[in-house]
């Protein structure tokens, strides 16, 4: 998504135990002036994301002196999750399932063309020129 100047050496992960609630960091750009740090959760489905673990998290940017963060999750977040960030001074974007599908497939991670079809239409132009001449 053109964090980190691209360079995938201006993102890490975290330990996965013992990681203080943050699951990893990505420079917003090449010089590493401000990073971002993430959260992911994998859930199933039927299973939202709740606002105990959104104050973790934000509990977490704080004891690392972070202003700004990604929580992810392959499910969704309650109504109570999501309107407790309005009252919190940190910048936190919230990736549902469905956000995060798209944006793998926008920007190709984590996924594979399996399948092109290519549609066709009417060049007018190309008979144009063959009725004039």
């Amino acid at each position: 998504m053109g964090y980190g100047g691209g360079d995938l050496a201006n993102a890490r992960m975290t330990r996965a135990s013992g990681d203080g609630g943050i699951d990893g960091i990505i420079h917003e750009d090449a010089l590493g002036l401000d990073a971002v740090y993430v959260q992911a959760k994998r859930y199933a489905p039927d299973i939202k994301v709740g606002r105990p673990a959104i104050q973790q998290f934000i509990g977490s940017l704080t004891g690392e002196g972070a202003t700004k963060g990604v929580f992810v999750t392959t499910s969704d977040f309650s109504a109570e999750a999501r309107g407790y960030l309005g009252k919190v001074q940190h910048r936190v974007v919230l990736i549902d399932g469905r956000r995060l599908a798209q944006l793998m497939i926008r920007h190709g991670v984590g996924v594979r063309n399996r399948t092109t079809y290519v549609i066709r239409g009417i060049d007018e132009d190309y008979f144009a020129d063959l009725t004039a001449g």
